[in-house]
């Protein structure tokens, strides 16, 4: 009689064959792997780590299992475009596969789930936006109010048809727009209090969710809801975390405050209005010795916490405590009165947390420029802990990304995540009574790539080139860039540290080689650059970190990648350089766990824009000679994918000369 994790395992190969086979699709060793081992963690009640290589059809590796998993489970990305792939494309898709199968008992109810803002307000959409002293604003002139009355159409006719008003559906627009017909979760009424609370997008979208299966969401979501203790998601038994290489940065965003003195002048006007005393005009006042008190600082990390920054802090907090009290009841409260009152209450949140000056947060000053005034920003010195505390023992998680495997192994990226090496299970039976009580057992897998990296790709590592300094690219850097994207004849995607770097390097190669096109980042929107990149394959794009992890070109528009230099965090990145002094301090080597791994998690995402599908050729060229000197370098050359490996710039000048006339 077959066990009943034979039987689950034997059920998920089945109904993965039938999506395959559903969607024209062939089967893939690597997907059934990592399904097998998808479901047999969340039966088990064991953390999973999956490095799923692009092409793995990974989506569908954890969807399966997670569809027939019998409680609950949230599925959560970084971007939204694999969100939008999840929820427009695979899981239709899936479903209907799955319903077609005769006497099919599966529940293939879904729903995704964003924050507040994600989705438009009918009653700001109704009866428009409050300013400073709670008065509507007329619409703005001119282009800026067709677009406003444009989204304000829109969202009636999402009302009417019963959908969702997502942003993401909606007409095109910007940040500034969008704010006109959305609120954050301070600024709302409440559905009980607001009187279009039974139509409200966001609310149905919540409800949605509380009668599906499986829930999409984003990391920031789960984070406020698991970690920040805010209930935004519907009870559930096991989270899938897809792109998992970006948790950790997107959890310390969602757990990272920022104050500014304009934010604090503006709660005061708002109050204005709503209190008889002079407790808004006192916080007003604190505004001005904050002000005085950023003057008086350089930018960067605040450590220790400057004594004229603690007391402006303190009286900010103390003044938005005190303008909070002096709000009175009121049984109906209208938007305005509800808007000003929440937002002195996220600044005081704001000015307690600064004030308090935690060991466990790390605060800095930004530069100011003249279109953004500096602020203050706290964020959490680490989140392993909140999210080994209040995430991994609460649930099972299922850790998935190209990415996942730093300088051979998972132990790096683990340990971010709050997973601890020696709790690792091995391939083998364990004896779950001798294990320690706190343990929090996980597997890694590794399920391999459908790509032949060592057939497909080289690696170049620019060994004859000087280190990189710190002004930036210099002539024999210049030199070495042209001479490659003229053997590539274009075809080049350029990933700089920094956007002087890009910039420097495109009015180079744009003078000495005029015939081809050279695109730098901030010429056009990210869409657009890449559509002209694929229009014409003797184009190169030149750019910074949204182009490391947020491009897919595959084909002939891409056969060379270029990487300036090995991507260690800024010197001056208060939070990074926190991080790694607290690592040394705790007798761990801070550079290796903080800067060496956020480099090898950069060098593998941008060197793995080159392969996206089985007939990919190409080049990766590191300028860095210090991937091949540096004691560090094995680390980081085991981190990215296992391309064949030369210095010899003669040699890769011929292959892609070869590449660029097949």
């Amino acid at each position: 009689m077959p066990t009943t994790e034979t039987s689950s395992d034997a059920a998920v190969s089945d109904l993965l064959a039938t999506a395959v086979a559903a969607l024209g699709g062939e089967e893939r060793s690597g997907q059934v792997a990592m399904a097998a081992a998808v479901e047999r963690a969340l039966s088990d009640g064991e953390h999973l780590l999956v490095q799923a290589g692009t092409g793995t059809g990974k989506s569908l590796g954890y969807l399966v299992p997670a569809l027939l998993h019998e409680d609950r489970v949230v599925v959560a990305t970084a971007t939204l475009a694999l969100q939008h792939q999840l929820v427009e494309r695979d899981l239709p898709r899936l479903v209907e596969a799955i319903d077609a199968v005769e006497d099919s008992r599966v529940d293939t109810s879904y729903a995704v789930l964003k924050g507040r803002s994600n989705y438009a307000c009918l009653h700001r959409v109704r009866e428009g936006v409050p300013d400073d002293q709670g008065a509507l604003i007329d619409l703005p002139e001119g282009s800026m109010g067709k677009k406003v009355l444009e989204l304000r159409a829109w969202a009636e006719e999402e009302a009417e048809a019963g959908a969702f008003g997502e942003r993401d559906h909606a007409p095109r627009h910007t940040d500034k727009e969008w704010r006109q017909v959305s609120v954050t979760h301070r600024e709302c009424l409440g559905a009980a209090k607001c009187p279009f609370g039974q139509e409200c997008f966001a609310e149905r979208a919540r409800e949605k969710a509380h009668r599906s299966h499986l829930v999409i969401t984003n990391h920031s979501l789960l984070a406020i809801d698991a970690i920040e203790g805010v209930p935004m998601i519907p009870d559930y038994d096991a989270v899938v975390i897809d792109e998992a290489h970006e948790l950790v940065a997107r959890v310390t965003q969602a757990a990272t405050d920022e104050l500014w003195v304009s934010e604090v002048e503006r709660a005061a006007r708002r109050s204005q209005k709503h209190v008889d005393g002079g407790e808004a005009d006192d916080l007003a006042d604190a505004a001005d010795t904050l002000r005085a008190a950023f003057d008086e600082c350089r930018p960067g990390r605040l450590d220790p916490l400057p004594e004229l920054v603690a007391d402006a802090l303190v009286l900010v907090r103390d003044a938005a405590r005190a303008l909070i009290s002096a709000y009175p009841r009121q049984s109906d409260p209208d938007a305005a009165f509800t808007q000003a009152r929440g937002s002195v209450q996220e600044l005081f949140a704001t000015a307690e947390r600064m004030a308090a000056n935690a060991d466990s947060d790390v605060l800095w000053l930004t530069e100011g420029t003249e279109r953004m005034p500096p602020r203050l920003c706290i964020a959490p010195l680490e989140v392993w802990g909140p999210m080994r505390h209040k995430l991994l023992r609460e649930k099972t998680a299922v850790f998935t990304s190209a990415t996942l495997k730093l300088g051979g192994d998972f132990d790096a990226v683990a340990t971010t995540l709050g997973l601890v090496p020696g709790e690792r299970v091995e391939e083998r039976a364990t004896d779950r009574e001798d294990a320690e009580e706190d343990a929090l057992p996980w597997r890694g897998l590794d399920v391999g790539s459908p790509f032949d990296y060592a057939r497909q790709g080289i690696l170049y590592v620019a060994r004859h080139l000087p280190p990189p300094g710190r002004d930036g690219l210099g002539a024999p850097q210049l030199d070495e860039i042209t001479a490659l994207v003229d053997a590539a004849e274009g075809r080049t995607l350029g990933l700089f540290s920094s956007r002087r770097a890009a910039e420097t390097a495109a009015e180079e190669v744009r003078r000495r080689l005029p015939h081809l096109t050279v695109l730098a980042q901030g010429d056009a929107q990210l869409p657009e650059l890449a559509r002209l990149f694929v229009e014409d394959p003797h184009t190169c794009l030149f750019g910074t970190l949204s182009l490391w992890q947020g491009l897919d070109v595959p084909g002939d528009t891409c056969q060379l990648v270029i990487i300036d230099r090995i991507p260690f965090p800024r010197p001056d990145d208060p939070l990074m350089s926190a991080r790694q002094r607290a690592a040394d301090q705790a007798g761990r080597n801070g550079f290796m766990q903080v800067a060496a791994t956020h480099a090898a998690l950069l060098l593998a995402q941008g060197s793995g824009r080159l392969i996206r599908t089985t007939s990919d050729r190409g080049v990766v060229a590191v300028l860095d000679p210090r991937l091949a000197t540096a004691r560090y370098g094995g680390f980081l050359r085991a981190s990215l994918p296992p391309m064949w490996t030369t210095a010899d710039p003669q040699v890769v000048r011929q292959a892609l000369a070869r590449l660029a006339t097949a």
